[in-house]
C-alpha cells in the first residue's frame, strides 16, 4: 500500500500553491477575534445591496470595512478592522459600533434597520490569542513527541511529528485558498485534526511494534505495510463515521459554523493521507538513515528463539493429545 502515493506530488504541489498564495496575496483572513475591531450585525426589512451600505460607511468615517451577507439577503456582519479604527476603539468597541449606526442611520433612516449584536476585540486580546493559538499547536506537538518517544522510540515520535507539521501546512494552505475566516473556531478544528491525526498514527505505530516482535526476518517495510492493512478496517469506520457528521454540520449548520465544518471535511482526508502516506514513509527514511544499534539484534534474535521454542513445545503437546 505504500507505493500507492509512493511520489506525493500532489500535496507537495497543494502545499506549494498555498504558500504562493500567502506570498502574491498576503497572510491569512484573520477574524477581529485575532486582528482586533468591532463586528456588528445588521438585519434589514427587505434586500439590501452591500455596496449601498459600504459607501454609507465610508461617507461615515468608517473606511474599509468588510461587509458579509450573512445568512438571508437581508441580514449583514459589518467588520471594523481598519488599523486606525482599532487603534482608537482601546478597550471598548462602543465607539466604532455607535459610528456605523450613524452611518447608516443618515443613509437608510433610524428605523430602516436592525442592530442585532456587536462584538468588540482590543488589539492586545487579539495578539495574545493568536499567540495562545500557536503555542497550543507547538504544546500538542512536543507532547505527541515525547509520548512517542517514551511509549515506542523516538524514531516514531519523529515521524509523526513530521506528519503532523505535514497536516498543518496543507490546512493552511486550504484555509488560505478558500479564504475562509480564521477564527476560534477554526482554530479548534484544527487542534481537533492534529490529535485525530495524531491518534490514527498511533494505533498503526502500536500495530507496527506489536508485528515487529513476531515478524521474524520480515523487513520493516513489510511489517508496516501488514499493520497498515490490519488497521484499515477500523479507519474506514472511523473516518466514514467522522466526514457523516462533519458533512452535516456543514450542510445544515448555518454560516457561524461551517469554517469550522470545511476544515474538519478536508482534515478527515488530510489526516488519513499522513497517517499512511507521510508517517509510514519517514519512518522507513530515519531507520534507513539512523538503523538500530546491532545490540538490538541479539535481544530480536532471541525472542524469536524463545517464541519458536514455545511454539514448537505447544505443538508437540498438541499431538501427544
Amino acid at each position: 500500500m505504500l507505493r500507492i502515493f509512493h511520489k506525493t506530488t500532489l500535496t507537495v504541489a497543494f502545499i506549494v500553491l498555498g504558500l504562493a498564495s500567502f506570498a502574491f496575496t498576503g497572510g491569512l483572513n484573520k477574524s477581529i477575534e485575532f486582528t482586533g475591531g468591532t463586528q456588528v450585525q445588521l438585519s434589514f426589512p427587505q434586500a439590501v445591496d452591500a455596496a449601498r451600505i459600504r459607501g454609507a460607511l465610508e461617507k461615515g468615517g468608517v473606511a474599509g470595512a468588510e461587509i458579509q451577507q450573512f445568512g438571508s439577503p437581508t441580514e449583514f456582519v459589518v467588520r471594523a478592522q481598519d488599523v486606525g479604527l482599532v487603534a482608537q476603539q482601546g478597550t471598548s468597541g462602543s465607539g466604532v459600533a455607535d459610528r456605523v449606526r450613524a452611518a447608516l442611520a443618515r443613509e437608510f433612516g433610524a428605523g430602516a434597520f436592525r442592530v442585532s449584536g456587536s462584538a468588540a476585540v482590543s488589539p492586545r486580546v487579539g495578539e495574545e490569542l493568536t499567540r495562545n493559538a500557536i503555542i497550543a499547536m507547538l504544546l500538542v506537538s512536543l507532547a505527541t513527541l515525547a509520548y512517542l518517544a517514551f511509549r515506542f522510540e523516538w524514531r516514531f515520535g519523529v515521524a509523526a511529528v513530521i506528519a503532523t507539521l505535514h497536516d498543518i501546512l496543507v490546512t493552511m494552505a486550504f484555509i488560505k485558498l478558500m479564504h475562509l475566516e480564521v477564527s476560534l473556531t477554526v482554530v479548534a478544528a484544527i487542534l481537533t485534526l492534529l490529535g485525530y491525526s495524531m491518534n490514527d498514527t498511533i494505533i498503526i505505530f502500536d500495530r507496527v511494534r506489536e508485528n515487529l516482535k513476531t515478524a521474524g526476518r520480515a523487513s520493516l517495510r513489510d511489517v508496516l505495510n501488514k499493520s497498515i492493512n490490519d488497521t484499515l478496517p477500523r479507519s474506514i469506520m472511523t473516518h466514514a463515521t467522522t466526514l457523516a457528521a462533519s458533512l452535516a454540520l456543514l450542510i445544515f449548520a448555518g454560516e457561524v459554523i461551517r469554517p469550522f465544518s470545511w476544515v474538519m471535511v478536508f482534515g478527515i482526508f488530510v489526516a488519513t493521507f499522513s497517517s499512511i502516506y507521510v508517517a509510514g514513509p519517514v519512518l522507513l527514511w530515519i531507520e534507513q538513515r539512523f538503523p538500530r544499534t546491532a545490540t538490538a539484534a541479539p535481544r530480536s534474535s532471541a525472542a524469536r528463539a524463545r517464541s519458536e521454542e514455545g511454539a514448537a513445545m505447544r505443538a508437540a503437546r498438541a499431538d501427544a493429545r
